[in-house]
């Protein structure tokens, strides 16, 4: 009909062209069941606002760039009895990022740090805040290198930004130049004003020396864990699981 045809070049001025996707279903709907005029425009106004948010989700999603895609729905609570998941379920409220409180998860290797940490971001994604997952080695790589190029205040936005950084591993090596500086500088720039979630195999009394220097560890740390949420994960690893005979021994 002639109307459809017109009504196309107004959509796209209007940013509305995700409309025609559903337009000739509603019409079909609307004649079907009799639907009011407001109702009709309702409901494809609707279809435009669950379309467009879905979009942005999308693109947080990948903005985040996550290893994988982890969601709490996955993890394996049975596997170990001990992970907080009372305490964890509850962050997943995304209360910590309105607050912007940090979330501190140590514990060994292969306990599912990683998969609460990353499941956490993807959930403040749903929430409609912005993350981003990074190591911790690959963040203070990317700072080290940016220095050679004067790039170093841009790449520290791309840490400070986020309404979540979510860095991984930290303190799995020691850290060497500069690292400590741009450590701390990311802790100071995000402190009060977004979260991060950090995951180690250190515990805390065990970053102090991190920074190879007492003044700014004290400063860095007392920072971090300043309206932070510190979880112990222990157990067994979900990459080497224990056999019967270990568990015996």
């Amino acid at each position: 009909m002639a109307i459809a045809a017109d009504l196309v070049p107004v959509l796209k001025k209007l940013r509305l062209s995700g409309v025609l996707q559903t337009l000739d279903l509603r019409t079909k709907e609307a004649v079907d069941a009799d639907l009011s005029h407001s109702e009709f425009l309702f409901r494809l106004c609707s279809d435009e606002v669950e379309r467009r948010d879905s979009k942005q989700l999308e693109m947080r999603l990948r903005r985040a760039t996550f290893e994988t895609t982890k969601r709490l729905d996955d993890f394996e609570w049975s596997f170990n009895p001990q992970i907080p998941k009372t305490k964890i379920i509850d962050l997943a409220t995304c209360g910590f990022v309105a607050k912007q409180e940090n979330v501190l998860l140590i514990g060994p290797a292969g306990v599912g740090k990683s998969h609460i940490a990353q499941a956490l971001g993807e959930r403040a994604c749903r929430a409609g805040h912005s993350a981003l997952y990074t190591t911790a080695h690959r963040m203070l790589t990317q700072l080290r290198s940016s220095r050679a190029d004067q790039g170093w205040d841009k790449r520290l936005l791309r840490y400070t930004t986020p309404d979540v950084l979510i860095l991984d591993d930290l303190g799995l090596r020691p850290l060497e130049g500069d690292e400590p500086i741009d450590l701390y500088e990311v802790i100071r720039a995000r402190y009060e004003r977004g979260s991060i979630v950090v995951t180690s195999n250190r515990a805390i009394e065990e970053w102090y020396p991190l920074f190879r220097d007492d003044l700014m560890a004290s400063a860095a740390m007392d920072r971090l864990l300043h309206h932070s949420h510190v979880l112990v994960m222990e157990g067994s690893s979900y990459r080497n699981p224990p056999t019967k005979g270990r568990e015996a021994v």
